[in-house]
């Protein structure tokens, strides 16, 4: 499982709603390749997608484990819900089957889990929100995740969910101005809900938020979604 110097590499993944990414990290979380994409399968089966994995792995040479971020409810490595993807990940598991085709051990985490593991402090209660073609989030309280959060599926306003109301394909809608206003109010409102320390928001969207956040509030680069795999082997 290790180089001859000892060093641990870890092929860190991202599934999203629009792309799959990976690098390799070292035993600190440090990047050791440059990130490879590719656009996510359509349709984006089971099957497809872990193709497309397994073809970017081969680009980043070699590597002992894999992280796997996920777009939805995980546990012990079964893909449980999967709103952005498709029915056939409900129940599918990606841990052992990923594992046999990387031959390599493998750990999945919801993928805004995985972002905030690479993005957070440990000091207080954090939340992280992730903007993409969903709505992803994630909640840690002392550097603990609270698992399965999924809050982008509940209501926010106007009988919408947080995802109905910011996802990507209502941002493309709606525009960036009105989008960014529901952001705002989503802020907010968030802060009255969890009374978080910190909130960090990140995903391929940020890139579109326009307005003057608050000063415990910081935007994160999307990268984070892969350095946050290394967490996934602290014990």
């Amino acid at each position: 499982m290790v180089e001859k110097n000892g060093a641990i590499r870890t092929l860190s993944v991202d599934i999203g709603g629009s792309g799959v990414k990976v690098l390799v990290l070292d035993i600190t979380g440090k990047p050791l390749t440059e990130r490879a994409r590719r656009e996510t399968p359509q349709p984006p089966k089971p099957q497809a997608v872990i193709d497309a994995i397994v073809a970017l792995a081969g680009t980043q040479g070699e590597f002992h484990r894999v992280s796997v971020g996920f777009p939805g409810v995980v546990r012990s490595g079964v893909t449980e819900t999967a709103a952005n993807l498709d029915p056939e990940w409900i129940g599918f598991d990606l841990a052992t089957t990923l594992s046999k085709r990387l031959n390599n051990p493998v750990r999945v985490i919801n993928d805004a889990d995985m972002q905030g593991l690479g993005a957070i402090a440990g000091k207080g209660v954090e939340l992280v929100i992730t903007l993409g073609t969903g709505f992803g989030s994630a909640l840690f309280v002392d550097g603990k995740l609270v698992p399965n959060l999924e809050m982008g599926h509940h209501e926010f306003r106007k009988g919408e969910t947080y995802e109905e109301q910011l996802g990507r394909a209502t941002l493309e809608k709606v525009g960036e101005k009105k989008w960014n206003r529901r952001l705002q109010k989503a802020i907010a409102s968030l802060e009255h809900l969890f009374n978080y320390d910190y909130l960090y928001i990140g995903g391929g969207e940020a890139v579109r938020v326009h307005i003057e956040l608050p000063s415990n509030v910081k935007i994160i680069p999307n990268i984070t979604g892969l350095l946050g795999g290394i967490a996934l082997w602290k014990d």
